[in-house]
């Protein structure tokens, strides 16, 4: 059962990386250092937003509307924290 924690540890984990990917992605070409012309870079841009997309989304329906600021990827990193937190806090259950 504790390998059970580990795989649900290891996929926040990739998770976690994948959201802050997208973040510093997005900083990236709003500031205008990476183009989207580009076609790995748009490539790689297009990869993520089909990932993440589905659950921004979600997210979004809950947020107010802030203007041109997006806090869905931040509340989705906090979701992912707390889930680890629990996990790791509920380890006993899995020993």
């Amino acid at each position: 059962m504790a390998s059970i924690l580990q795989i649900l540890l290891m996929l926040l984990s990739v998770a976690q990386m994948i959201i802050i990917i997208h973040i510093i992605l997005s900083w990236l070409i709003n500031f205008q250092v990476l183009n989207l012309r580009q076609p790995i870079v748009a490539s790689i841009w297009d990869g993520l937003n089909r990932l993440l997309e589905p659950a921004y989304s979600r997210i979004r329906q809950f947020m107010p509307d802030l203007g041109g600021i997006d806090l869905a990827p931040l509340v989705a990193l906090l979701i992912v924290y707390a889930l680890r937190i629990i996990l790791i806090n509920n380890a006993a259950m899995f020993i």
